[in-house]
């Protein structure tokens, strides 16, 4: 895979929900200093691990997805393994950090 879905109410279930494997949602905003500091470590981590689904979830368009995961600040990641929420951060973190997010 490797390539980074934006996910929205409409396709969540399909895309998160009922994935095969872990799924990595990004929640941010376009005006958020550290979500702009953390995108490009997402991506990164997209393109290194072909198997792991990468969704971007914009707050500002997907209120009811922010407020069903209670995410109050951001940049927030929430890890899902089959369609359960396995591990979450909130706030900037680093490379190596988010790879063991997702361990």
């Amino acid at each position: 895979m490797g390539k980074i879905k934006t996910i929205t109410v409409d396709n969540f279930d399909k895309e998160v929900l009922q994935a095969d494997g872990k799924v990595l949602l990004d929640f941010w905003a376009s005006w958020c200093g550290p979500c702009r500091m953390l995108s490009p470590v997402i991506d990164e981590i997209a393109s290194e691990n072909p198997d792991l689904i990468v969704g971007k979830v914009n707050v500002d368009e997907q209120g009811a997805l922010s407020r069903k995961f209670k995410v109050m600040s951001i940049p927030t990641l929430i890890v899902f393994d089959k369609g359960e929420v396995v591990n979450k951060n909130v706030g900037f973190i680093n490379k190596l950090q988010v790879e063991a997010l997702l361990k």
